[in-house]
């Protein structure tokens, strides 16, 4: 166990593992006690300290199966990199509100936490567990499918969830798979990797995109679709994002390119390099990059939405499942 935290009242509506009795413990020795009376045959190694890139790769050696769960992007990125690094298969698990995923990765045989999410949200686009609050329960139910996957991976049984994501929904409770492919342009673990050793998660995390001239806001977005579908402006909006994005939402009359199909798309061939073109993505990051590669292609009028799909849904319509 892994933590430098101690024990808040704050956390025992979802991390039940502790009680009121272990306010101000810190977390491992609190969690060993309890694991420790369930079954006094189970070795804990309490790990007091803050996982980051200058441990992360020590810590996780020692071990065969590494369990994601932590609640920042930074930490769920560096794991990953740092599983991937050591070939350390893995299961990460996230709860916010009334939703849940899991996944299962084995590094060099499926696809890992990056191929799925390839960049982290912008700052401030996603509320934090203290600003949107948990669904106590739902952390108890996503919790015990990420265990089954620890276990089905310890004991060899069953089929893991690899290349593919569960998504629960507690408040219709519904489930679903989506396929998340290997991405072959993964930056960790695609053919060509340029991440080869562990980064500044926090850094890179935080780094706030700089909006420019050539950025356009949802509401400015919806404005030109309603006037294109009244016939009053022609422009293409163009989705970058992967096809198992698009299922999870979408806007609709956009023509979906995944970014790293760009250069050998027909249909970006018929374009006229004078038309408007609008490139969107799920925060703003991938598209940027995109439209910094169609510039270099010759269009002329090329602009970002700036905070992707994730401003959409902010700013124009709430009804789409964000991710």
């Amino acid at each position: 166990i892994i933590d430098s935290d101690v024990v808040d009242e704050s956390n025992l509506q979802r991390q039940v593992i502790h009680g009121q009795s272990r306010i101000g413990v810190p977390k491992v020795f609190s969690a060993a006690a309890v694991i420790a009376e369930l079954n006094p045959g189970v070795d804990v190694i309490a790990h007091e300290r803050e996982l980051t890139s200058d441990n992360a790769l020590e810590l996780f050696a020692s071990y065969d199966l590494i369990v994601d769960g932590t609640d920042t992007f930074a930490t769920r990125y560096l794991i990953n990199d740092a599983c991937v690094l050591l070939g350390k298969p893995f299961v990460f698990a996230s709860v916010l509100r009334f939703g849940g995923q899991v996944m299962t990765v084995l590094p060099g045989r499926s696809a890992c936490y990056r191929c799925a999410f390839p960049e982290p949200p912008l700052p401030g686009t996603v509320p934090t567990c203290e600003q949107a609050g948990v669904f106590g329960a739902m952390c108890g139910v996503i919790g015990s499918y990420e265990a089954v996957e620890a276990i089905k991976l310890i004991t060899g049984v069953g089929e893991p969830l690899t290349n593919r994501m569960m998504r629960v929904d507690a408040l219709t409770m519904n489930t679903e798979i989506l396929a998340i492919p290997a991405d072959p342009q993964c930056a960790v673990c695609g053919e060509s990797p340029t991440i080869t050793g562990l980064i500044d998660y926090p850094a890179w995390c935080g780094t706030k995109h700089t909006s420019s001239n050539d950025d356009v806001t949802a509401l400015q977005l919806q404005g030109e679709l309603a006037a294109r579908d009244a016939g009053a402006n022609d422009f293409v909006l163009i989705d970058v994002r992967e096809p198992f994005e698009t299922q999870i939402c979408a806007i609709d009359g956009a023509l979906h390119i995944p970014q790293g199909l760009l250069a050998d798309n027909d249909d970006i061939r018929t374009i006229a390099k004078d038309t408007r073109i609008v490139v969107m993505c799920l925060g703003g990051v991938r598209s940027a990059a995109a439209c910094e590669y169609l510039r270099g292609e010759g269009f002329l009028s090329v602009h970002n939405l700036a905070g992707g799909i994730r401003s959409w849904i902010d700013d124009v319509d709430p009804s789409l499942t964000r991710y």
